[in-house]
């Protein structure tokens, strides 16, 4: 793991090795068919990091890159791991406006795009097991704040989000649109074994699907002031909201709702990793790379 003082020595060959190591702890495997059978090529014509796959059926040349994030970029490698450890390392995330001023890049466009790229290569790992034991269930609203004096809370302009934090362990998120017993059931049903306990807040929708939970299920009544009572709350959950929240408001000001998925997975990877040093949480991140190329016409 590296400093971000040590990410920005680095020149592009041991930016290069340094994603190597980290893609290939074992040694080089062919991006293509996954023979461990391969070959460096050391020719003078030849660019520094490309392999060859030496088994009968394939025969491909490869590099690092090839089948990730940073495929056929023209940024260069050191620019791409400055990013990383920058977006890894702030709490509240980085705003691609910063992105561009920090790292010398040409165009808007460009940093916009590669911090996109980051935060695909962050989305939710899939889940080997569903969350158990005690989980936290919770949702909130992110938009736009609201002008004026009306009363109540409007949310035509705001998107729900779920979150579902399993104590001790793991936390997945969600973008669900509207708070309702349809949705709310869809990501239970995906992410939440049925033996677990679970935790939530009064909702209505929550009361009627809790049955379903053979560890039962219990409620805090945030109508009353009633925020914990005993290990029974929902606070780890609305701790990544206030951290999503403060991101949104603070460093990006306005997320589309087309986006919003890959800043609450971005927060989430954090949130998940909080326990480590920046640098082992940008290492984290940059082994996510492999098999998440993210194309500017999906997104």
């Amino acid at each position: 793991m590296l400093t971000y003082k040590q990410v920005c020595k680095l020149t592009e060959n041991d930016a290069r090795e340094y994603l190597e190591r980290l893609r290939w702890p074992n040694g080089p495997v062919c991006a293509h068919c996954g023979s461990a059978v391969v070959a460096k090529l050391n020719g003078k014509a030849t660019r520094p990091g490309v392999y060859k796959c030496k088994a009968r059926e394939c025969r491909k040349q490869f590099t690092v890159t090839v089948g990730t994030i940073f495929e056929r970029s023209h940024i260069p490698l050191t620019t791409w791991i400055q990013a990383f450890h920058l977006i890894c390392a702030s709490k509240k995330g980085v705003s691609a406006l910063q992105l561009q001023r920090m790292l010398g890049l040409k165009s808007y466009k460009s940093a916009w795009h590669m911090a996109h790229r980051v935060r695909h290569a962050m989305q939710n790992e899939p889940l080997r097991t569903m969350l158990s034991g005690t989980v936290e269930a919770d949702e909130t609203w992110v938009g736009p704040r609201l002008r004026g004096h009306g009363t109540g809370l409007k949310i035509e302009n705001k998107t729900a989000v779920m979150a579902l934090v399993e104590r001790g362990g793991k936390m997945r998120t969600k973008v669900i649109g509207r708070v309702t017993q349809k949705n709310l059931k869809g990501a239970l049903d995906e992410m939440v074994a049925k033996s677990s306990r679970l935790l939530t807040d009064g909702l209505q929708a929550y009361v009627k699907l809790g049955p379903a939970f053979e560890g039962g299920h219990e409620t805090v009544d945030h109508s009353v002031g009633e925020y914990a009572r005993g290990d029974v709350h929902v606070n780890s959950a609305e701790s990544y909201f206030a951290l999503l929240k403060r991101g949104i408001h603070g460093a990006f000001h306005h997320v589309g709702r087309h986006h919003l998925h890959r800043y609450a997975d971005e927060f989430a990877f954090r949130w998940n990793h909080r326990t480590v040093t920046d640098g082992e949480r940008t290492d984290a991140a940059l082994k996510m790379a492999p098999g998440t190329r993210l194309v500017y016409k999906a997104d």
